[in-house]
């Protein structure tokens, strides 16, 4: 079930001095549409394998009736446990697996009925950033090569002078000095390849980045440095995020909203300060009573999930979470 409104934040304060935000429209309000729309959508993955007397083993529902908008400029952070389907919600909206049901709409167009020809001009528009900085940079080509591909595969070219001044123009814009194109990924630290995975991303003008834990792999500092350039950019450029994540002292301060999945489903879904001030379903309750306090002594009351998650093979029936839950009744069953 989703428990908060759509309705976007304002008025947050920055997460440094002097850091400007993007305008935004608020949902509903006739000031613009959803850059994005989500309706019903679900993923099940076949298990692979067989039970004795050769019945099959039942197939695992990653993504399970999501449904939630995207505004334009704005960042939704989707927070959860591993495994609670994150990563794949994210590979769906962009087309890199299909789904077993529901619909994607970017801009108004149903992605789903788009042919791959029409889904290679989509993606000028959405991009990704992935989690790890050292798998996802191919290691034998240089940082201008990797940077330019998407100019390559997605437009024409142009000239070899006007592409490199393209790749020293975005590796500027991500804090990398334009003599880093002609090296390769490993003489980079895991912050700098980052770098390089966003000026990529970047690199054909999206308006939609699918950001899939773009600092868990990452230093404490780096972290920030890197949560601060994501926001520079966007208040630049004016992009959306889907910004991954599992870290929700991140996730403060760079959401609009939050929306909190487990077992495939989203449980709780609303504006950052609502979520964080009076979460409503008992996990968002215990995932915040998680984060650590900067103030040891200030009062606090820590919520212990009793057991283990369940399989997304045999999701319970009724609310998920109540084999977990503190306060569950037997209507939640």
């Amino acid at each position: 079930m989703q428990l908060a409104h759509p309705a976007m934040r304002r008025g947050d304060a920055p997460p440094h001095p002097g850091r400007r935000r993007p305008s935004r429209g608020l949902l509903g309000d006739g000031m613009t549409d959803p850059l994005l729309r989500i309706e019903a959508l679900g993923k099940t993955f076949d298990a692979v394998g067989r039970l004795p007397f050769g019945r099959r083993t039942a197939g695992v529902r990653a993504v399970d009736d999501v449904s939630f908008t995207v505004a334009r400029g704005e960042t939704l952070a989707v927070v959860g446990e591993s495994g609670c389907g994150k990563s794949t919600l994210g590979r769906l909206l962009l087309r890199l697996i299909e789904p077993t049901d529901g619909r994607v709409f970017f801009e108004g167009r149903d992605l789903g009925t788009l042919s791959a020809g029409e889904m290679r001009g989509v993606r000028r528009h959405a991009q990704m950033v992935f989690q790890d900085p050292y798998g996802s940079l191919s290691p034998r080509r240089t940082v201008a090569q990797i940077v330019a591909e998407p100019l390559e595969v997605l437009g024409p070219a142009g000239g070899r002078r006007a592409m490199r001044d393209r790749v020293a123009e975005l590796l500027t814009q991500v804090g990398l000095p334009p003599a880093a194109m002609d090296r390769l990924p490993r003489s980079f630290s895991g912050g700098q390849r980052q770098r390089i995975g966003i000026a990529r991303a970047i690199a054909a003008g999206p308006s939609f980045i699918v950001a899939d834990e773009p600092v868990s792999a990452l230093d404490v500092s780096v972290q920030a440095q890197i949560v601060n350039l994501l926001q520079d950019l966007q208040a630049a450029k004016g992009f959306s995020y889907l910004f991954i994540a599992h870290d929700l002292a991140v996730v403060r301060h760079i959401a609009d909203r939050v929306m909190v999945m487990y077992l495939g489903r989203v449980v709780e879904i609303g504006a950052k300060r609502q979520v964080y001030a009076a979460p409503q379903h008992p996990y968002t309750q215990a995932l915040l009573s998680a984060v650590p306090q900067p103030d040891p002594d200030a009062p606090r009351r820590r919520i212990v999930q009793e057991g283990d998650v369940p399989s997304p093979a045999r999701v319970p029936p009724g609310c998920s979470f109540h084999t977990r839950c503190p306060i569950a009744q037997p209507i939640c069953r």
